[in-house]
């Protein structure tokens, strides 16, 4: 069931930003309406489309009195009351809650976990799918820290990926991610399990996070050679410890300001992150979130290179295609994961 008030106090808004907008406001308060305007402004079109064909509807079905148009509103009604489903259900998620952080850049952390050299092997098998994954979207994807073995696998990484809707598709790849594969080590051809572990966290603005000069300890020191990656001998890595929280970030790029720049950033992302972890934990104390547990020691999916399969466990979603998969193709699977928080959305807004 649509909820009539609530589009129609969506309705007056977009209309009252639209007569705000051409009255000629500063910088600022443009800015702000922009944005409120654009993102009521499919769901006012959603709606628009929707009320269009319930007035066709009733027109066609005022013409079945008429002996000469029965004919013809007959042979309308059904198709025009198909489209009035699908445009009832394309309403009911347009006005689903939006996550406030789905517009933003995201910060993408990936550690191996159990496995020892091919989890750090696999790390870096993610890090290169999520690279070939922005790419197809046309984001920016720009490595701020990483830490390889001598394997030339990932230690730790942390990169930041920025476009159009990026969190609001990349938060579904946090969690633990398994693999299954004969490792490149390995003489007996033997499958071996490993893990990494992915956290996808959406920026931090200004204004969300304030943080205390007094909470945090900033330490400067010589950058290490980070499996290759940084040789310099400067003094110009930094390292924050946020006190309260315990939270170390480090960064060890060549120019120090940077460093400091990069990891207060970092610093930020997780401090907002952990308050939206709280708020998501009192919100699901009684019940699951959208997809999954919500916790980054789940296991979500598996690999599985003998088989060429990759499985998706909160949704049981099983793809033959992993070599694409790999090289990036990942809509597919975001597409069901999204398509199945909505429908648990609409489920839990109907009870």
């Amino acid at each position: 069931m649509i909820a009539q008030e609530k589009i129609a106090q969506l309705i007056d808004r977009f209309q009252f930003i639209e007569a705000k907008m051409s009255e000629g406001l500063d910088g600022a308060e443009i800015a702000a309406l922009a944005k409120e305007y654009a993102d009521l402004k499919p769901i006012v079109e959603t709606v628009s489309a929707y009320k269009s064909l319930i007035d066709q509807i009733a027109e066609a079905e005022e013409m079945l009195s008429d002996p000469e148009m029965k004919e013809l509103a007959e042979a309308e009604l059904p198709e025009l009351r198909e489209q009035l489903e699908a445009s009832e259900h394309g309403v009911q998620l347009a006005l689903l809650p939006k996550d406030a952080a789905d517009g933003r850049p995201a910060l993408l952390e990936i550690r191996p976990g159990t496995g020892g050299d091919e989890a750090g092997l696999f790390a870096g098998d993610l890090l290169r799918m999520y690279q070939r994954y922005a790419e197809r979207h046309g984001w920016s994807f720009e490595i701020l820290e990483q830490s390889l073995s001598e394997l030339g696998g990932v230690k730790e990484v942390t990169a930041r990926v920025a476009g159009d809707g990026v969190f609001a598709r990349m938060k579904f790849e946090s969690g633990v991610h398994r693999v299954q594969r004969v490792p490149e080590t390995e003489s007996g051809g033997r499958v071996h399990t490993s893990a990494a572990t992915v956290a996808v966290l959406p920026e931090a603005e200004d204004v969300d996070i304030e943080i205390n000069p007094a909470d945090i300890r900033i330490d400067t020191m010589r950058a290490s050679g980070s499996g290759g990656q940084h040789v310099n001998t400067t003094d110009s890595a930094v390292r924050i410890v946020h006190e309260p929280t315990g939270i170390i970030v480090v960064s060890s790029e060549k120019s120090q300001h940077r460093n400091r720049e990069i990891a207060m950033q970092v610093l930020k992302t997780r401090l907002y992150d952990l308050e939206r972890q709280k708020a998501h934990d009192e919100r699901s104390a009684d019940r699951k979130a959208q997809v999954g547990s919500g916790d980054r020691s789940e296991r979500i999916r598996t690999y599985n290179f003998p088989q060429g399969r990759m499985t998706d466990h909160r949704i049981n979603l099983t793809l033959y295609s992993l070599g694409q998969v790999m090289q990036g193709d990942l809509d597919e699977i975001i597409d069901a994961l999204i398509a199945d928080a909505q429908a648990t959305m609409l489920a839990e807004m109907g009870e």
